[in-house]
């Protein structure tokens, strides 16, 4: 996507109020924190329920975005005069429809098959599968999170790009004439219908009003998939076939567990855990599971495998994959509770068809417990509230729910109709003041509330204990040191960053996924396995593999994967693993040049070597060329570095003399992006510093903490003077004291020289030393005077005390603390 203002103004149907600005746009903007390249951005003022992004215009203008779309006159004529004056703004008559105008022209420039998901139930879920399964053999563009409304769609939409081969996005409305709108941006060529229900169901007349509103999505599809078990939709898509509401030119695809059908299942052994099966496709016979036993879980199966079979996904490698599918985020919950009680978290949505599925999953956990459920009042279902709680009623009675908890007043102005053991509350507030966790005793507790009643808060009181160190990482922040970074490059400098290393102990998944949503150009990893991991998880994004062994590189190729190529054995062994593989594509490499860190790489004196090796062997494209720079941080040694820089020069020009092509350079990491602007070239390097960690402090009073480690307290006890605390009675009573023993150790990256009063931690805002040596699991501190309780919260670092200082106490640098992090330690993501 690459837009003129004058395009942007025909696409937008737009007035021009200013035009003082003149960058192509690539990037489109809706959300004021969440930025990639301002000078190419355009930033979509969207009126929403809750807020107005005309608020925001000047914050967005501040981080250097200069191109604006707004449909509020009022709010530009407030605007400050130098705002007007050096950015310009396009006027239409609804920011949503200038949004969806743009995607739907995106979508236009591309010609991969694109497939849309839409139902009552099951649409995030199926997108997602669809990618695990099948994203080892081919790149699947699918929505991020569950994007799938008026403005949630053009955005899944506006992140296609070249590189996808197969696009899945989902799509749902909850009014009339909203779903021709998503049918004209997605324009799909594949349709997966899941199911219907009530879900959503107040804004139409009836299900058969819904249901023909979401067909709409699927009027020109030239494939639709759907069950051939529901009889609505089933007698819905003959009768719209026979009116010729589709393409005429459309088929269909249909799976059925009742009849013969074109995909069959015929034989199921539904156990605790997981679901076996055997169905029948194209008159071969096939076996499979999943890690799931409920009836939803495995209707999203199937829909997934039937719509890979049909775009020709190859059966095996996908059958192999379904038995580790793992669950959709924000979905269904299986947890551990405490006296072996098992938790069904299910507090993200409630309506009367995802109930009855829940209940179902109920079943399939409860053998020999209790069966109990709390329930919140179900809102805007679109049915006569009576009638509503007469059927959940039925639902519970029909299931044999022994303990029934309804909290809310619909459920409590109906609670006549429950004959089970019962209890009802006003607000979930309510009920947590009168909680007894004892009282609950070998059941399955299904949790199932509205979002606003805010059910997690139940489900963290019943579930088991666990390890309670966690560290947390705040994605809003690691964005926002991102964008800081972006704002002190030129806009054509691309950005690659380092996920190695466990992602820097943050975990490099999840942060992997946040930074390719947030469009940066590439990633780095140490090594090979690291790579595969993140291309097994639908990262398809370029990866420069640093550590590569000669071992590892037909994997690479395989991968797609981009390999540091620091030395000639290893470009040897490339040349020869290529050229007896099946490989006909180029393979880029990473050149590797040693300017003084005398770590890896070749010498100056190796160029000429390099070049005739490259232009014998044409197959080999080189996507950069870098070296490392020893001592960016530190102003001592800037002739040093100068002289890196130099070398570097003369390296880079005489590659481009000799190789007669062009690629891109970098040099520069987190410290050299902040103090050396001048060689950035046309990519750097960034690690550390998204992390909020800046070794220069040139940049500190910008970036954000983005990593919070902490624990609890597990036990206090009153110490008498003269007696000892922990191992070697190190630590030693000087007066009488109250220590707190916490849950972390040296197993979990609490150093053992942080004990006997060297470390700090801070316990509801005061701080606190260690006392006595560092145990594996826990250590203890001095909490005299401190106003503390067992279970309290322990802060060992955040943005108040920072992982810096801890570096400084154990003399190294916060590299090495944050990746000692133990994996064990649960890492917790999170926005804002």
């Amino acid at each position: 996507m690459l837009f003129t203002i004058q395009e942007l103004t025909q696409i937008t149907k737009a007035k021009l109020l200013s035009e003082a600005y003149h960058a192509e746009i690539k990037y489109i903007l809706t959300d004021s924190r969440h930025f990639s390249k301002p000078v190419n951005t355009a930033f979509i003022a969207i009126k929403g329920l809750n807020n107005d992004g005309h608020k925001y215009i000047e914050q967005v203008f501040q981080t250097g975005v200069k191109t604006f779309i707004i449909d509020n006159i009022v709010f530009f004529n407030r605007l400050n005069a130098d705002i007007k004056k050096k950015s310009t703004f396009l006027l239409c008559e609804n920011a949503v429809t200038a949004l969806q105008n743009i995607a739907a022209f995106h979508r236009n420039l591309f010609s991969i098959p694109v497939a849309a998901v839409t139902g009552s139930n099951g649409k995030t879920t199926v997108k997602d599968w669809i990618q695990q399964l099948g994203q080892d053999q081919r790149r699947i563009k699918i929505s991020p999170k569950s994007y799938n409304s008026q403005v949630g769609v053009p955005l899944s939409v506006l992140t296609l790009n070249d590189n996808d081969e197969i696009a899945v996005f989902e799509a749902g409305i909850s009014l009339p004439d909203e779903m021709s709108l998503l049918q004209n941006i997605i324009k799909p060529d594949i349709g997966v219908f899941t199911n219907i229900g009530p879900a959503h169901q107040e804004g139409f007349m009836s299900i058969q009003h819904k249901l023909d509103e979401k067909l709409l999505l699927f009027q020109n599809v030239k494939l639709l998939i759907y069950c051939d078990d529901y009889e609505l939709i089933v007698n819905t898509i003959r009768r719209n076939y026979e009116n010729g509401f589709f393409n005429k030119n459309i088929s269909f695809l249909k799976w059925s567990v009742l009849k013969e059908s074109d995909l069959t299942i015929f034989e199921q052994n539904i156990l605790e855990n997981r679901r076996e099966f055997s169905f029948k496709w194209k008159d071969s016979y096939y076996k499979a599971e999943i890690p799931f036993s409920d009836d939803a879980s495995f209707e999203n199966a199937i829909n997934s495998l039937l719509f890979l079979l049909s775009a020709g996904f190859q059966i095996e490698p996908i059958l192999a994959k379904m038995a580790s599918l793992s669950a959709v985020e924000m979905r269904m919950e299986i947890k551990e509770g405490m006296n072996s009680c098992i938790i069904i978290n299910d507090s993200y949505n409630s309506d009367l068809y995802s109930l009855a599925i829940a209940l179902d999953h109920l079943e399939s956990h409860a053998k020999t417990k209790k069966k109990t459920v709390i329930l919140s009042d179900i809102l805007q279902s679109g049915t006569i509230e009576s009638e509503l709680y007469a059927k959940v009623a039925q639902f519970i009675k029909d299931h044999q729910i022994a303990k029934f908890i309804g909290i809310g007043k619909g459920l409590m102005k109906y609670s006549g109709y429950f004959t089970a053991e019962n209890m009802f509350f006003d607000d979930t507030a309510s009920f947590l003041k009168i909680l007894d966790t004892e009282s609950f005793d070998n059941e399955v507790i299904l949790i199932k509330g509205a979002r606003k009643f805010n059910f997690e808060k139940i489900a963290v009181s019943l579930q088991k204990k666990v390890h309670s160190t966690i560290l947390e990482i705040n994605l809003n922040h690691l964005v926002h040191n991102l964008n800081c970074y972006r704002t002190l490059c030129h806009p054509d400098t691309k950005i690659m960053v380092m996920v190695k290393a466990f992602g820097y102990g943050s975990g490099n998944l999840e942060i992997s996924k946040t930074l390719q949503y947030h469009q940066v150009d590439y990633l780095g990893v140490a090594y090979a396995d690291e790579g595969i991991e993140l291309r097994n998880a639908g990262i398809n994004i370029p990866i420069m593999v640093m550590n590569p062994d000669v071992n590892s590189l037909s994997t690479i190729i395989k991968a797609e994967l981009e390999p540091e190529i620091y030395s000639f054995r290893l470009l040897n062994s490339l040349i020869e693993i290529y050229e007896k593989s099946i490989n006909s594509g180029r393979i880029k490499i990473h050149l590797k040049f040693d300017t003084g860190m005398h770590r890896l790489g070749f010498a100056i004196e190796d160029v000429s070597k390099i070049i005739d090796i490259i232009s014998e062997h044409t197959f080999i494209e080189v996507a950069s060329v870098f070296s490392h720079l020893a001592a960016t941080e530190n102003s001592t040694h800037d002739a040093f570095t100068n002289h890196q820089i130099n070398q570097f020069e003369q390296i880079k020009s005489a590659l481009k003399t000799g190789l007669k092509s062009d690629f891109i350079c970098h040099l520069l990491n987190s410290s050299g992006i902040i103090r050396f602007s001048k060689a950035h070239y046309n990519m750097v390097r960034l690690g550390i510093g998204l992390y909020g960690i800046d070794t220069t402090s040139l940049l500190c009073d910008q970036l954000k903490n983005v990593v919070t480690f902490k624990t609890t307290i597990s036990q206090i006890k009153d110490v008498k003077t003269g007696e000892t605390i922990g191992y070697s009675r190190a630590g030693v009573a000087q007066h009488d004291m109250k220590v707190a023993t916490v849950g972390v150790g040296y197993a979990d990256g609490f150093s053992r020289k942080l004990g006997n009063g060297a470390g700090k931690m801070s316990i509801n805002g005061s701080m606190v030393q260690t006392i006595g040596n560092i145990c594996m699991d826990m250590c203890m501190v001095d909490i005299t005077g401190i106003e503390a309780k067992e279970g309290d919260e322990v802060i060992i670092f955040d943005d108040q005390y920072s992982i810096m200082e801890i570096a400084q106490q154990l003399d190294t640098i916060p590299y090495e603390v944050l990746t000692s992090i133990s994996q064990r330690v649960k890492r917790i993501y999170y926005n804002e």
